[in-house]
């Protein structure tokens, strides 16, 4: 069955509401159990200790409303191996997150772990032929959904550093998913797009500046699983195909940018990609005179306005707005990394 606009918007709101009644008793917990992000190290830019592990509120929310729904839809078999493939994998690295947050570990177990995950959840996207824009070859098709599940994670953890900044963004992002699954009738993705908009809007009231509450590892892996897999499932269906597959790169660039400018800094650096430092998008916009609150406005509005090329190529179809998007995103790169990675 097909859901109308107002049955969106009302699973929409329903996790809003769940998540913004959710994360306050989470922080509690957090609280209990001391577990603050503290500004101990340089790269830490807020003032005083912040609780974390508020991902588990948006985890929750994100589960509990995608199986209830499920569970007054048509339930069959493939609807539910169809959304299981995304929660169950999206909660193992949720899970693993959690652990980081709470006793840390090293960058190669948490990249073996996704590693690990991604190639189960390309195995099943592969096996129930849910790739939106699959090749012809399997190898590729392996790699190429591997590779991205790896680094949409990475990427909302990378940019997970300021006040809202992650889930404003993650939220806008979730936006342009629904409104092109929507139209092109993808129930379960545009149920679990929309479901992550409320997530994350949500958390969203408690996580924008000043933080009452941040999301830690738990949090971004959990939605780095989520945005990945919408990605790769969503089906624009446009012909050549390197057209639809420039629609999941144009939804994702702003936290692919911001990966890309933090890791080549470093590289050039010397140092460790996985090193934490003041060299992310939201550090360079304050270096150049943004303070905390604009710089995350900021990065939302990057991320519609990319939102808005992916929604408008999908819909005119045109070479030319996905070559003057790739230029765009190209300037921003430059622009960025000359800015310098700290004072």
């Amino acid at each position: 069955m097909q859901y109308s606009l107002l049955q969106y918007l009302l699973i929409s709101i329903t996790t809003f509401i769940f998540v913004g009644f959710l994360t306050p008793l989470i922080r509690g917990i957090a609280i209990s159990i001391n577990a603050y992000d503290k500004p101990t190290i340089d790269r830490k830019t807020q003032k005083k200790p912040v609780p974390y592990l508020g991902g588990i509120s948006i985890a929750i929310g994100i589960l509990f409303v995608s199986y209830v729904t499920l569970a007054y839809s048509e339930v069959t078999k493939n609807n539910l191996i169809s959304a299981s493939s995304v929660l169950i994998p999206a909660a193992a690295l949720g899970f693993m997150g959690l652990i980081d947050d709470l006793r840390g570990l090293e960058p190669w177990p948490r990249l073996i772990s996704q590693t690990i995950v991604a190639v189960l959840v390309a195995g099943v996207l592969i096996a129930t032929d849910t790739i939106g824009t699959p090749s012809q070859v399997f190898v590729i098709n392996a790699a190429i959904t591997i590779f991205w599940i790896v680094g949409v994670c990475n990427s909302i953890n990378f940019f997970d550093n300021l006040d809202g900044g992650a889930s404003g963004t993650s939220m806008v992002i979730s936006f342009f998913i629904f409104l092109i699954a929507y139209d092109r009738s993808q129930i379960m993705v545009s149920a679990l797009s929309i479901i992550t908009v409320g997530a994350t809007a949500g958390f969203l009231i408690w996580n924008r500046l000043p933080a009452k509450i941040y999301m830690g590892d738990a949090g971004a892996l959990f939605l780095g699983v989520i945005l990945a897999v919408l990605t790769i499932r969503l089906k624009p269906d446009l012909q050549p195909s390197w057209k639809s597959l420039s629609i999941p790169f144009f939804l994702m660039a702003v936290p692919l940018l911001d990966t890309c400018v933090a890791v080549i800094s470093r590289l050039a650096r010397g140092i460790s990609p996985f090193t934490g430092g003041l060299d992310h998008l939201s550090h360079r916009l304050i270096r150049k005179g943004l303070n905390r609150r604009t710089a995350a406005i900021t990065l939302w509005a990057l991320a519609g306005v990319y939102g808005t090329f992916a929604y408008a190529i999908y819909q005119g179809q045109s070479s030319v707005l996905i070559i003057l998007a790739a230029l765009i995103w190209a300037y921003q790169f430059f622009f960025f990394i000359r800015i310098p990675h700290s004072d």
